[in-house]
Order: C-alpha cells, then sequence, then structure tokens
C-alpha cells in the first residue's frame, strides 16, 4: 500500500474497513452489505498520484450508476442503495457481497493497447487469431471476449485465452461470462455510438450470488475501465484521442514533468492545468454519454 502510494482509508461510522486499491476504498457495514467509495484518486504507470482530481470519484459513481440503469434488461448488477453515509455522499454506493469472479472480462471491439502488443508478436489476441493488415485503432470483424487474470495490487493483469479462464472456473461459468461480457459490450457500443463516441474496449468484473445467479459489479463501463475515443475523430494507424487520463501520461512522460519513469521515484504533483484538463475531460464523457450537464 506504502509502495503504491494509496492514502489511509477514511474511517466511516459503523463501516469496517476491507480494502483499498487505487481509487477505491471498501468497507463491510453491519448489515453484511458492502460499502463501496469511489474516490479523487488518479493512478499512472503503477503509480497512485499524490494529486487528486476534483469530483473524479463522484463522476465515476455516477456513471456506473447510469450504466446499470441502461443495462439492467440485460444482466442484474450488485447495486442495493445509494443511501450511504453524508461523508461520501455521491460517491459511494452500497451493494451486495458476492463471490467474485478471478478474471477480467474484457471485450474488445478495436484494437488497442495491450491486444495492439499482442497481435504485433503473432497477430493473435488471448489465442483469438485476427486478419493481417489490422492498425493501431482498426476496428475488429467482431467484437472479441479477451479476459485477463486477475493481478495483486501493483502489478498488471496478464491476458489469457478462454481456456484459461475454463479451467479456472468451469466451461459453463466461462461460457456464460463470455456470453455476458460481449452483450453488454455491444449494448453500450451502440449507446455509445449514437452519442458519438466509439467503445474501443472495457473490462467488466462478475460475481456470483448464493442461489449462482451471475451478476454484474464493481464499476461500469467509466474512463478509468474503458477506451472512449471521439467517433468524429477516429483514423486507424495512429493513437487515438480518448477520454481518459491520458492527459496525465502525456504529462508525466514530457520534459515539463522532469520526472524519469525508470528512475523508481513517485511522480511529481500535477499542475493546475493538467487537474483541470483531465477533470474536464472526465466531465465530457460523463455529459455526452448520460446527456446532462454536469
Amino acid at each position: 500500500m506504502a509502495a503504491l502510494n494509496i492514502p489511509d482509508a477514511p474511517e466511516i461510522d459503523g463501516a469496517k474497513h476491507l480494502h483499498s486499491g487505487k481509487v477505491r476504498d471498501l468497507y463491510e457495514l453491519p448489515d453484511g452489505h458492502l460499502l463501496m467509495v469511489a474516490s479523487d484518486r488518479i493512478s499512472a504507470f503503477d503509480h497512485v498520484l499524490a494529486t487528486t482530481i476534483p469530483d473524479k470519484g463522484e463522476i465515476l459513481t455516477r456513471m456506473s450508476l447510469w450504466w446499470f440503469d441502461q443495462l439492467s434488461h440485460l444482466v442484474e448488477n450488485h447495486l442495493v442503495s445509494t443511501d450511504v453515509p453524508a461523508a461520501v455522499r455521491g460517491r459511494a454506493v452500497v451493494c451486495e457481497q458476492l463471490d467474485m469472479f478471478p478474471v477480467e472480462c474484457v471485450a474488445r471491439g478495436y484494437l488497442a493497447g495491450s491486444a495492439l502488443i499482442d497481435y504485433g508478436r503473432n497477430g493473435e489476441v488471448c489465442g483469438i487469431v485476427l486478419p493481417a493488415g489490422l492498425r493501431d485503432g482498426s476496428r475488429l470483424p467482431e467484437p472479441i471476449f479477451t479476459p485477463a487474470t486477475k493481478a495483486a495490487l501493483g502489478e498488471h493483469d496478464e491476458n489469457v485465452d478462454f481456456d484459461a479462464v475454463a479451467r479456472e472456473v468451469g466451461d459453463d461459468a466461462a461460457a456464460e461470462l463470455r456470453m455476458l461480457t460481449l452483450a453488454v459490450y455491444d449494448k453500450a457500443e451502440e449507446i455509445a455510438r449514437d452519442r458519438g463516441l466509439i467503445l474501443a474496449d472495457t473490462k467488466f468484473e462478475f460475481g456470483r450470488r448464493p442461489d449462482y445467479t451471475t451478476v454484474l459489479a464493481d464499476e461500469v463501463l467509466t474512463p478509468d475501465s474503458s477506451r472512449f475515443w471521439p467517433a468524429a475523430s477516429w483514423q486507424p494507424g495512429r493513437t487515438q484521442a480518448s477520454y481518459d487520463k491520458q492527459i496525465v501520461r502525456d504529462w508525466l512522460l514530457s520534459p515539463a514533468s522532469g520526472w524519469d519513469r525508470a528512475s523508481g521515484e513517485p511522480p511529481p504533483p500535477l499542475p493546475d492545468e493538467i487537474v483541470e484538463r483531465t477533470r474536464k475531460r472526465y466531465l465530457e464523457a460523463y455529459e455526452l454519454l448520460a446527456g446532462e450537464p454536469w
């Protein structure tokens, strides 16, 4: 935790702190439900930055709630209530405790990120052979399920093939996870496109209730878990503009930051201009998708 620069989770009356990630703090409530709190923290290059992005936690929470509503006809979700303690109102939800599947369920409709690197090696992504000649940002013939193992905090998830998921959770559960992942992606991609955005890829987490119902959990289709691009400027063969923390990454890698990524030192504080530009980018994604002003 200290190595990642994750601050101590704030105390919340009546809630027991269970875990903190790069962005979220998780608590258990007396009735057995979980309180999931989205902070304003932002991470880059495996560091949680000392600088926060105002309103980020609330933006992520609102966006997930909006998507849960859009997708409720496809899959049940973990949401119990938005009635949360005043200290975290607007950026927290009460949710079910689930038996979480130990796999990141990733759907890709476009070639980018780690999939682009894997494709460059052997023309495959997670064991799926793709056509020759694809470039950075190319649209795939059809969306693909490209799962990844859940790595320990501070380490990188590892892309795996479908057979590896089946060995981990069983054939039936793996098939259901693939089906749900692609169904949710297809619907979300359609919704995003209608609003002028491309949903290039996204990752989901699923859990299981005691009655074995599979449930969509955690955050959903936010700029932290998804790659959204402006449809009007999409052009394969180059890096696409994205609605996420790319502004932060670009600044950290620029001479202006004075930071050497290989040094092992934590990144420097972000300038006010970079903070505000990043905040506006997250807000723009929310407003475009939800169709309402912040």
